[in-house]
């Protein structure tokens, strides 16, 4: 008896233990909204048409609704290993969001990923947002929004290169990389640095659907600044597309944001390329924002963004969004936004994600909506 009791003694104190030294979370966001465009597309081919206006339910006004898990277990000396496993749904229909393969959802889109933290810099391992999304966010006013922002014209950059929008490997930079390996430095007096590495797996071709990144970041006195470099090869792959390592996604940004006494005001400039035929794909971004937050849980933003094609002046793209925040409570937001892109030539902009305009089609559209975390 005295042995039974001693083992459950200790088996007590081995499950406290580990249980001290470890943590599991959940986690997630629910945004949901109405919308009005008064121009639309089914999709963005360079042969839509535009079928009018529409009034719809809009998941994803400020990000995406999504649900995750996230667990550390502490190793001490400042060690910890890390997992993370992260996925977008639509809070109208319940579906899951894409994956790499064109049509095909993916349970955990975002994050999938198993690191090590260390006082040397984190490494993690699996699919995950590449560095160079949080550049972008990180340095601009509006935030890499899901409505008129840095990011919906970024992804404009994109549908101009090519871009079906049928799952989440575009042609012009990333914002998510499958088989990724990331590390991120400590930061130095507000510098740090972030660097990326995934691997394609193609038997036969060491560069075939490899990607690489670096991103360099300062954050101090109210500035931040960040550059960003992307390479990919074989990307953007048609159905029966053989990798051969043909380096043809090349995406360079340079972002500023500067906030005092409530005001913000960002910039921006970005090159997107396809390094093997320059003379199809070659297009520039610039952006510029402006904000201001009346009260600790008030704020509205606003911001112009210019997408020009090197190759043909005759296709532009300018988008402008303004949009207002108030929260409820820590976990609680309403927000109101506003956005007009007006696109020439054969550009396809959108002012909100998911919602295609028509080629050389101008639109306004209206977004108000709840976002709520759990």
């Amino acid at each position: 008896m005295k042995l039974k009791c001693l083992a459950a003694v200790a088996l007590t104190a081995f499950g406290s233990t580990a249980y001290a030294q470890s943590s599991v979370t959940l986690y997630g966001v629910i945004d949901s909204g109405l919308l009005y465009q008064s121009t639309n597309a089914a999709s963005f081919s360079p042969t839509a048409k535009n079928l009018g206006s529409v009034f719809r339910y809009k998941d994803g006004g400020i990000y995406a609704s999504f649900w995750g898990l996230k667990g550390t277990e502490d190793l001490g000396g400042g060690y910890a290993v890390n997992f993370k496993v992260q996925g977008v749904f639509d809070s109208g229909t319940g579906k899951f969001g894409l994956s790499d393969t064109a049509g095909v959802p993916a349970l955990f889109n975002q994050w999938a990923t198993v690191g090590v933290s260390s006082p040397f810099g984190t490494l993690n391992m699996g699919r995950q947002i590449v560095p160079m999304a949080f550049a972008m966010a990180d340095t601009d006013v509006r935030s890499a929004q899901y409505f008129g922002s840095i990011l919906t014209a970024w992804l404009g950059m994109n549908t101009a290169a090519g871009w079906p929008g049928t799952n989440t490997n575009g042609p012009i930079g990333a914002l998510y990389d499958s088989n990724a390996i990331v590390y991120k430095s400590p930061s130095f007096s507000g510098v740090s640095a972030e660097l990326e590495y995934a691997p394609g797996g193609v038997a036969g071709s060491i560069q075939g659907g490899t990607r690489e990144s670096a991103v360099l970041r300062y954050s101090n006195y109210g500035l931040n600044l960040a550059a960003a470099y992307y390479n990919g090869h074989d990307t953007n792959p048609g159905p029966t597309t053989v990798p051969t390592g043909v380096d043809n996604n090349r995406f360079w940004y340079l972002g500023a944001l500067y906030t005092i006494k409530g005001f913000s005001i960002s910039t921006s400039y970005s090159n997107g390329k396809n390094p093997a035929h320059g003379n199809l794909v070659d297009l520039d971004l610039v952006s510029l924002g402006l904000g201001y937050r009346f009260a600790p849980d008030f704020q509205v933003t606003s911001g112009i963004y210019y997408l020009h094609d090197a190759n043909n002046s005759a296709n532009k793209a300018t988008e402008f969004a303004l949009g207002a925040e108030y929260s409820l409570s820590k976990a609680t937001t309403l927000y109101a936004q506003v956005g007009h892109v007006n696109n020439k030539g054969d550009m396809t902009m959108t002012i909100d994600y998911g919602a295609p305009v028509a080629p050389g089609m101008g639109t306004t559209a209206v977004n108000f909506g709840l976002r709520h975390k759990f």
